[in-house]
């Protein structure tokens, strides 16, 4: 890979005269890479684009995509993955889908069956191709009409997409989650290839094996039945009551599937409660489905996770939820009733005698300024850490917090959106130095030149820096040769590189 190359590919200061040479060379060397950065420039114009495509078919796809190849552009016959691309945007040809159903490539297949508003006779094709692959792509993103004819298909495998399908009828979903109305299923994916009774070792070392590790088959195709019921619990628009019929079902993936639920009833709920595993408990406990009682009884659990997760729980009450983030390691995340939390609540818990809870309020970025500047002045180092990246901060109380509380608040603090140039700098000049604040400063939007070069001395923040075009162009140019392929792209990417140096980097054919 020509790292320089694949960097100017995506510089978007490149003139159009020299976006048409590295075309070439692109096409010259049919570079996947050089071309895939030139695919998704913006300013790639559609004879550019017909050229680029033309020489490297991975360009193309992402070209059709880009919507920067029309209809007019492609041959099905001879680029069918380009002419795929178009009709997944429903941007083909209704006759390339009638050939493409026809493909030998059973990949291809598959790819149509995945895209929307294809013709009539087209889903009718594919839905009765020899390749249950292909039917099974089909029923999962297919209309409900279709999906309701494939819900009694003969293999297993299809009706396990029908399930996961979101255009499914709730009806027909509810029927795939207890069987009552269909035929049982005469196949699947292991009664295809081994001799039932089969088990698949999870240990397999098949080569070509492609079974998943747990897929079995007994004559009722249990494996894949199991699945079924899983994507349909999960499926948001099979019937609340009848996923609720599986809260004691020894599966503990059903149960995990049901507890993630919203519209769970309240009876269902307060069996999980007390499921006897952790993860079917943890995943209740952040279910906005639960009620107040429930919450203050998995508030007490034993399990830290099924706490941690009652903490993200967008209906949890403040007194319950500040008890936990003293318990549950919460960390600094703005969880969803700190975000929905009134003034008042606001105020209460910015003037709390508890860290923890200053800590979450100080994860929200829309404080008034009384209460953003009162928590920037806590005593509490992890409080003014959470706080110190809040917009509208003056220079003097950031660097306030870096003079009370040091190395703990700094990468913070170089993060906040108002940082200055010179604040920055001094950041970056300090010692001993702080990684963590070489990476924030080298995306900050105000980060100086200094600054930048300053960050060049971190291995993870020197990528970042090296495409900053605040750098002195002769910088740029060094950064050329780094070691770091990385440094290499984004120096080249760079949009201060000079022209004469782009220039001279792109080889004429």
């Amino acid at each position: 890979m020509n790292h320089v190359l694949c960097g100017l590919a995506a510089n978007v200061s490149l003139p159009s005269e020299l976006v048409d040479r590295l075309i070439a060379v692109a096409v010259g060397l049919a570079d996947a890479e050089i071309a895939a950065g030139l695919a998704h420039r913006a300013d790639l114009s559609h004879a550019q684009a017909v050229v680029l495509a033309s020489g490297v078919e991975e360009s193309a796809v992402s070209l059709a995509y880009a919507g920067l190849l029309t209809a007019a552009d492609v041959d099905p016959v001879t680029r069918p993955n380009v002419a795929l691309a178009l009709l997944d945007e429903r941007a083909g040809r209704p006759e390339w889908a009638r050939l493409l159903a026809a493909d030998p490539v059973v990949e291809r297949r598959e790819k149509l069956a995945a895209c929307s508003g294809l013709p009539l006779d087209v889903v009718e094709t594919l839905a009765t191709d020899s390749d249950v692959q292909v039917v099974a792509e089909l029923a999962l993103w297919t209309t409900p009409e279709t999906a309701t004819g494939l819900a009694a298909h003969p293999h297993a495998e299809v009706r396990r997409a029908v399930a996961a399908n979101e255009a499914t009828p709730p009806a027909v979903l509810a029927a795939l989650l207890t069987g009552e109305g269909l035929p049982p299923a005469q196949r699947c994916l292991v009664c295809d290839r081994e001799a039932v009774p089969f088990v698949h070792d999870p240990q397999c070392s098949r080569l070509d094996c492609d079974l998943l590790p747990d897929a079995s088959c007994d004559g009722s195709h249990e494996s894949t039945a199991h699945e079924t019921r899983r994507m349909a619990i999960r499926n948001p628009f099979t019937p609340a009551e009848a996923a609720a019929g599986f809260v004691d079902h020894p599966s503990l993936l059903l149960r995990r599937a049901l507890a993630g639920r919203p519209d769970l009833p309240s009876e269902a709920c307060a069996r999980l409660a007390v499921d006897a595993n952790p993860g079917v408990r943890a995943d209740l406990a952040e279910n906005p489905a639960i009620g107040e009682v429930l919450i203050r009884a998995l508030a007490a659990d034993r399990d830290h996770e099924v706490r941690r997760s009652l903490a993200h729980n967008p209906l949890v009450p403040l007194d319950v939820l500040i008890h936990l983030a003293g318990a549950a390691g919460i960390g600094a995340t703005l969880l969803p009733r700190i975000a929905s939390a009134s003034p008042e609540e606001v105020e209460k818990l910015a003037g709390s005698p508890k860290p923890a809870a200053r800590m979450l309020v100080a994860q929200r970025r829309d404080l008034p300024p009384a209460v953003r500047d009162a928590l920037a002045a806590d005593p509490d180092a992890k409080v003014v850490k959470s706080i110190a990246p809040h917009p509208g901060l003056s220079e003097g109380r950031l660097r306030a917090m870096v003079d009370r509380h040091g190395v703990r608040v700094v990468a913070k603090v170089a993060a906040n959106p108002d940082a200055t140039p010179a604040l920055l700098e001094d950041l970056a000049r300090r010692e001993p130095p702080v990684r963590k604040a070489f990476r924030e400063i080298a995306r900050h939007r105000h980060a100086s030149a200094p600054a930048l070069l300053a960050c060049l001395a971190d291995a993870q923040a020197r990528p970042v820096a090296a495409g900053r075009a605040e750098l002195p162009p002769p910088v740029i140019e060094e950064l050329l040769s780094d070691a770091d392929r990385r440094v290499v792209e984004a120096a080249a990417a760079n949009p201060s590189l000079p022209l004469a140096v782009m220039s001279d980097l792109i080889p004429r054919l």
